[in-house]
């Protein structure tokens, strides 16, 4: 894995492009993806430690990032969720279903 972007060289042009500071894709995310963030983010550091390899650390900040982008437009990513269920079940979600159902189902 290469890095992107280094403390010496120029931040991203946007908070969200690559070489986010995990900062910027903690505040991007919901809530429960914020607690899912840390929690592998702690995990990828101590193999980090353990290693001294940072392409961990630099995976979970990718994966992470990529959600956030998404979870940028709230509608847009409950849509995308709602399709991906209904891929996933084979049929629609009930309208008043609670949103981390139906993202269970969509397996995101």
């Amino acid at each position: 894995m290469s890095v992107s972007w280094s403390l010496d060289a120029e931040p991203p042009a946007t908070p969200l492009a690559a070489g986010a500071s995990p900062e910027a894709i903690h505040t991007a995310l919901d809530e429960a993806d914020q607690v899912r963030f840390r929690l592998a983010l702690d995990a990828a550091t101590e193999t980090m430690r353990r290693e001294l390899d940072l392409a961990p650390v630099f995976a979970v900040l990718e994966e992470f990032r990529r959600l956030a982008i998404l979870q940028s437009d709230r509608v847009a990513f409950h849509r995308v969720v709602r399709g991906a269920a209904a891929l996933a079940t084979g049929e629609q979600s009930p309208a008043g279903e609670p949103f981390e159902v139906t993202r269970g189902k969509a397996g995101l």
